[in-house]
């Protein structure tokens, strides 16, 4: 059967509702895109991508602050960042270049990249599943997933390792159907993927050879040799990121044989709670209790069903097994390319569903509408937000001064972006000697790891606290000003929890301080 992949076969009434859709998904994606003031890690691709506007490549260092959170680990010779590659760099710098510097630039490359991801999800439902309302189902779906969502709106890799993933999927899709250009579109979209980041380039390659040596062993040698196109493409980098002195690793990472088996718990429990419902689940086992077809009679009647929907599993089912060996922690956001291959995955089911009746689709799509946070996410794009970063980083602008020190125990990297102070401490690994006079300490009440516990315990056993008078911000000390874990997303602001207290050097001390040193001989 041909399949209808071809933008030519859209008629105008589907573009039509490609656009609506698009559109109407533009404003759950970009809403109130600037409101909440940059985490850690945002910051830190954003203070990166400023590098690039001065140096012209992307450094962990910018002559005043450094932007690690591994101790340093993440840049070489001449603090050139070696951690992720460069497209999410580059592209940010590049909108900061054109629309300044803020909140709102810094996450709108990233956004649009997610909300792209929308039409191209219903491209490739449409052309997978050969039914419109799957595609349109599909896009719903991914537009509606509050962790997509929240993910998409991150000044970080999340939204292009969606994009280029679900992109290269649908290359690979087009290619072992002998489309026009679908080769050049495979070797573009793998690159720029593997330049999103290269890992999720290994688990592409490697989907896309094991599903055509099994389903489609006539088109193995061209995907093969397209998928070598793109290793040639990238060994320079590939070699350079892997070369000593060897860095994008966690060497304080604690191994154990059930390691990957704890880590498979907790993803699997957090692809159900946010990504792909039970209530699809369920959906699936009562469709196949009601048709009661064999297994192997289902697989032999409907063998190109199983190939496409294959290719979907494939690629969730390396990237899951592979992450359960590799990653340090079971962190959300190294599922964000999955999140949309398992939309094109429940659009079908669903699709599947009304065929038998349209009601049962429909309560079920509402089912998973009505048990997702999506109202929360609706108060949270509609209402401002106030974090620790607000408070602090308003206070700092308002009372210090561009050459004062800041000390602080962790959210160092939004303070860096937002102020003009030097800042120590935070994750850095750097020499704290210069904290021990900083005109600013700040103990945030959260440990997030050993590196800011061990700041903390400096600080606490060096620092002249009688020096200092504590202030206590109207903001929260909570451990994040907001991050991209749907646990620990907050969708409002927290008022139950003391404010974040800062100690300011008073002026007697400086005074006294001054003294000394110009009465020292």
């Amino acid at each position: 059967m041909k399949a209808v992949s071809d933008l030519k076969s859209f008629d105008r009434w589907e573009w039509l509702l490609i656009t609506v859709l698009t559109f109407a998904a533009g404003w759950l994606f970009l809403a109130n895109l600037g409101d909440q003031r940059l985490w850690d890690d945002e910051a830190q691709t954003a203070l990166i991508a400023k590098t690039i506007l001065t140096d012209g490549v992307p450094r962990g260092y910018d002559g005043k602050n450094f932007f690690s959170q591994e101790n340093g680990r993440e840049y070489g010779t001449n603090y050139v960042y070696r951690w992720h590659t460069w497209f999410p760099f580059y592209l940010l710098a590049g909108v900061f270049r054109l629309f300044g510097i803020n909140e709102f630039t810094a996450r709108l490359p990233f956004a649009l990249l997610g909300l792209a991801t929308v039409p191209l999800s219903y491209g490739f439902a449409r052309s997978l599943w050969q039914s419109r309302r799957a595609a349109v189902l599909a896009a719903v779906l991914l537009s509606t997933s509050v962790s997509f969502l929240i993910l998409s709106r991150q000044c970080r890799y999340y939204a292009p390792c969606a994009f280029f993933s679900l992109l290269s999927l649908y290359a690979y899709w087009l290619l072992i159907r002998r489309r026009r250009g679908a080769a050049l579109l495979f070797v573009v979209s793998a690159t720029l993927l593997f330049h999103s980041l290269f890992y999720y380039w290994a688990v592409l390659v490697l989907v896309v050879l094991i599903h055509s040596a099994i389903f489609h062993r006539d088109r193995l040698m061209a995907v093969a040799s397209w998928s070598f196109v793109t290793f040639l493409l990238n060994l320079p980098w590939l070699i350079w990121l892997l070369s000593p002195p060897t860095v994008g690793r966690y060497p304080e990472r604690t191994d154990y044989w059930y390691r990957p088996i704890v880590v498979a718990k907790e993803y699997f429990v957090q692809i159900l709670r946010y990504v792909f419902s039970p209530i699809l689940v369920l959906l699936l086992l009562a469709m196949d209790l009601r048709t009661r077809t064999p297994i192997r009679q289902f697989v032999r009647e409907n063998d190109k069903l199983v190939g496409e929907a294959s290719l979907l599993l494939l690629f969730v089912g390396v990237n899951f097994v592979s992450l359960c060996f590799l990653t340090p922690l079971h962190f959300f956001r190294y599922l964000a390319p999955s999140i949309p291959v398992l939309c094109l995955l429940a659009a079908y089911i669903l699709d599947s569903s009304m065929r038998i009746h349209w009601a049962i689709g429909l309560v079920a799509l509402a089912g998973i509408l009505f048990f997702s946070r999506f109202s929360s996410y609706l108060y949270e794009v509609t209402h401002h937000y106030v974090g620790p970063i607000d408070g602090i980083v308003a206070y700092l602008n308002e009372h210090g001064k561009p050459d004062d020190v800041v000390a602080i125990t962790y959210g160092d990297l939004p303070l860096k972006f937002y102020t003009k102070m030097r800042v120590v401490g935070g994750l850095t690994g750097e020499d704290l000697t210069p904290a021990l006079h900083a005109d600013w300490v700040i103990f945030r009440h959260n440990i997030n790891c050993d590196k800011d516990e061990a700041v903390t315990k400096y600080l606490r056993k060096h620092l002249p606290r009688e020096h200092y008078r504590s202030i206590t911000l109207d903001c929260p000390d909570i451990p994040n000003n907001n991050r991209e874990d749907p646990d620990q997303h907050v969708y409002r602001t927290v008022t139950n929890v003391p404010g974040v207290v800062i100690l300011q050097r008073d002026d007697a001390a400086r005074k006294k301080e001054a003294e000394r040193k110009w009465k020292r001989p």
